[in-house]
């Protein structure tokens, strides 16, 4: 992939998750869309993002018709991560996405810890495992924050670039590598909480929707507080995404703010046991 073709990866991405969405929709589930403007130019730039600095772990797949499919990933230090993957409806089944996900992942040959982020598409799920992935079922919570039920929250900033380093030791004792250069991306675009205190450090990011977009903890009270910490300050329609049954935490948090559970997904490891006490993003894992 070169950065000339994250506008077109862009779009196969948009197709072939609104296909998924709208297929594995659940009855009590909105109706899907595809992205938004505002969401289209934050996909574009985080994949010019891993463009720029993992191009060799950046492809996709053309035939005469033009890009059928997509796939972008990037190394961590001893982490491989892959950001996203996709295929034209229609074009699916053919091992076209195999091609892909093989050459995205020579990217990681040297790496000892692996990561993913999946949805609950099973052709998918099934490519992952073969792949040697364990899988390990997300969660999410949702509903109408009970504000009445938020304790008071102190020992909370906001951060900057100068905790760079801090966060980065919390995401190496949580997942085995920090996210280096991804802390310019997640700067840029979202707000960054902070609690440093003697009894434990912890960082959260909160997204441009005000929804936590990655948490990591060096416990599991400066994570509840952190994550409080993100509710109180944002909208009263909450989506808690991307929780693994080894953060619990989030529960306790989520029923205190009568939210509902649902699972969606699965959070794909080789090599690594699920980071806690942590909540992963999507994309930048």
């Amino acid at each position: 992939m070169t950065l000339d073709d994250v506008p077109a990866a862009e779009r196969v991405s948009d197709e072939g998750f609104y296909e998924l969405d709208s297929r594995s929709r659940r009855l009590d589930e909105p109706e899907p869309s595809r992205r938004t403007a505002a969401h289209r130019e934050v996909w574009i730039e985080r994949t010019r993002h891993f463009v720029r600095h993992d191009p060799e772990g950046c492809w996709v797949a053309e035939d005469e018709t033009g890009m059928v499919g997509m796939a972008t990933s990037f190394r961590r230090e001893v982490v491989w991560c892959l950001a996203t993957y996709a295929v034209l409806p229609g074009r699916q089944g053919q091992g076209i996405g195999k091609q892909l996900l093989a050459a995205a992942m020579h990217h990681g040959r040297a790496c000892s810890r692996w990561m993913l982020s999946a949805s609950s598409d099973a052709k998918a799920v099934r490519v992952y495992h073969q792949a040697g992935f364990d899988l390990h079922p997300q969660m999410y919570l949702t509903g109408t924050l009970d504000r009445s039920a938020i304790p008071v929250v102190d020992r909370v900033r906001d951060g900057s670039a100068a905790d760079i380093e801090l966060m980065d030791s919390l995401d190496r004792a949580a997942r085995g590598a920090g996210h280096g250069v991804d802390h310019e991306l997640m700067l840029g675009a979202w707000r960054l909480l902070v609690s440093d205190v003697r009894t434990g450090s912890g960082y959260a990011y909160v997204d441009e929707r005000g929804r936590v977009a990655l948490l990591a903890a060096s416990n599991r009270r400066t994570a509840t507080r952190l994550l409080w910490a993100a509710l109180a300050d944002g909208p009263d329609e909450v989506i808690i995404g991307h929780v693994t049954g080894a953060n619990q935490w989030v529960l306790d948090v989520g029923f205190a703010a009568r939210l509902t559970l649902k699972q969606e997904g699965y959070l794909g490891l080789r090599g690594m046991k699920p980071p806690a006490p942590y909540v992963h993003n999507g994309a930048l894992l």
